[in-house]
């Protein structure tokens, strides 16, 4: 039997896992662009955050 757990092989694990509590306007602008791009909340926070990397110093 295989140890640990199985599923979908992947090149890009996400072994992290965080949780945000918003105000309405942000849950309103993140339910918008979920709709519009037919992504899920957890690839809209990706995406979000990856345009952050702009404002590094």
């Amino acid at each position: 039997m295989a140890k640990g757990k199985m599923g979908r092989p992947t090149d890009n694990p996400k072994p992290y896992r965080i949780a945000v509590k918003m105000d309405q306007e942000s849950k309103d602008i993140l339910d918008a662009y979920c709709a519009q791009e037919n992504v899920n909340k957890m690839e809209a926070a990706r995406r979000g955050i990856k345009l952050l990397k702009a404002y590094l110093k």
